[in-house]
């Protein structure tokens, strides 16, 4: 089992910043590929960033690419979104997610557990 606890969402101005946290406990060799996906109101989980624990490499969709950059910490098992220049229709609940290595990082079916969510309000 891996546990995942997210941290950090909050009300920011659009233009603002905010950073998330996704700190993993127990089997954490089952969370080669750490993953952000976020969900608003009415809407389907979509697919924000992910990051590979063992290469480093990175993973996002178009719509935050210059903006959000995902990052890890192996040693204190922890993955960041940094998030910049919001918009408010960045505005979800955003949820960390692990999976194993090698899987097809956009999809969220591909990831085996999910911490709770943190919401994220971005006001215009």
């Amino acid at each position: 089992q891996v546990q995942l606890v997210e941290s950090g969402g909050g009300l920011v101005q659009a233009g603002g910043s905010l950073r998330l946290s996704c700190v993993a406990s127990g089997r954490t060799f089952s969370s080669n590929t750490m993953g952000w996906f976020r969900q608003a109101p009415g809407k389907e989980r979509e697919f924000v960033a992910a990051i590979s624990r063992i290469s480093g490499s990175t993973y996002a969709t178009d719509s935050v690419k210059g903006r959000f950059t995902i990052s890890r910490d192996n040693d204190e098992n922890t993955v960041y979104l940094q998030m910049n220049s919001l918009k408010p229709e960045d505005t979800a609940v955003y949820y960390c997610a692990a999976g194993p290595s090698g899987i097809l990082p956009a999809f969220f079916y591909n990831y085996h557990y999910w911490g709770q969510g943190t919401q994220v309000t971005v006001s215009s």
